[in-house]
């Protein structure tokens, strides 16, 4: 996954961008408190498949903005998926010890640091998208992003979905409660990359924001779908981190409520939506296309 897809290498040249850009927003290691500044760089440079930023960039290209306008916003919603999962993985959590292949920030660390890291890494986000600018979004354009990424990753969304994900188990919850969960607690985050670029182009009554959401809304179910099914069918070599997680924990997931098969058909489904969001756009959204391919199919 971060590799670039053959159909369409721009993907990793934006994931190359991203890369480069959250380098340089994170506060060097050497700056005091070093530890800290350490453990936020170790959260967020550790490999990663940069799902959202190249989510934000396929959508700005799309709606022709330029990318140096859309490099805070990519940013931005990286540092808060690097600080949910830094928080997630602490033991009052999910009480993971693997993340990408390495030791999880509260075990590379220690768990004050590891949440203080994810503390600093979620102000850094609203930093991003609040600093002053000569060239490049408006204040007006900046306020609608800061809202778009509250909403995502608050009580009414990411926050909100692992609140309700830590307080059922596998047998106290339906497959329409596990979409809710899914929704907030993955998906919000995914429809936020798309709607941080929309917000600089489209008002959010227009069609195409309208369509390009319901696009991201149906990614972000599958993507986690698919998190579902990895976490039964792929070892934690591949996985990066502690496979079978999922059912040690109890945690309902759609393999378990309908089946491995149904699972599947189910992210194909979704999918299916999402492209059929993106066929009013023509070529323009092959690279969300390619994206949507890549999320489908990923491994790991």
């Amino acid at each position: 996954m971060n590799a670039a897809s053959p159909v369409c290498p721009v993907l990793g040249q934006w994931r190359s961008r991203a890369e480069a850009a959250l380098e340089t927003r994170l506060p060097p290691a050497h700056v005091v408190p070093e530890k800290l500044h350490a453990a936020m760089r170790y959260a967020v440079l550790g490999g990663g498949k940069r799902v959202r930023p190249a989510l934000c960039y396929a959508t700005g290209s799309l709606l022709g903005i330029p990318l140096d306008w859309v490099d805070d916003a990519a940013c931005a919603v990286e540092f808060i998926h690097a600080y949910s999962l830094v928080h997630d993985d602490l033991p009052a959590m999910d009480d993971d010890d693997l993340r990408r292949g390495r030791p999880t920030t509260h075990r590379a660390f220690d768990e004050a640091t590891a949440i203080l890291a994810g503390d600093a890494l979620q102000c850094l986000a609203f930093e991003l998208l609040s600093r002053p600018l000569t060239d490049g979004p408006t204040a007006a354009q900046q306020l609608r992003q800061i809202r778009t990424l509250s909403r995502a990753c608050g009580s009414l969304g990411m926050a909100g979905g692992q609140a309700m994900d830590l307080a059922v188990s596998a047998g106290q919850i339906d497959e329409r409660q596990l979409e809710t969960i899914h929704r907030q607690k993955t998906g919000a985050l995914i429809c936020a990359a798309v709607r941080l670029a929309a917000d600089l182009a489209l008002p959010e009554d227009a069609p195409a924001y309208a369509g390009l959401d319901r696009c991201a809304a149906a990614l972000g179910l599958a993507f986690q779908i698919r998190d579902d099914i990895l976490d039964l069918t792929a070892d934690t070599a591949t996985l990066g981190k502690r496979q079978g997680a999922d059912l040690a924990h109890d945690k309902a997931t759609y393999p378990q409520l309908m089946g491995l098969a149904a699972a599947q058909q189910c992210a194909a489904q979704l999918h299916q939506q999402a492209l059929d969001e993106l066929a009013p756009f023509g070529a323009a959204a092959d690279p969300l296309r390619a994206l949507a391919d890549e999320l489908l199919n990923r491994h790991c």
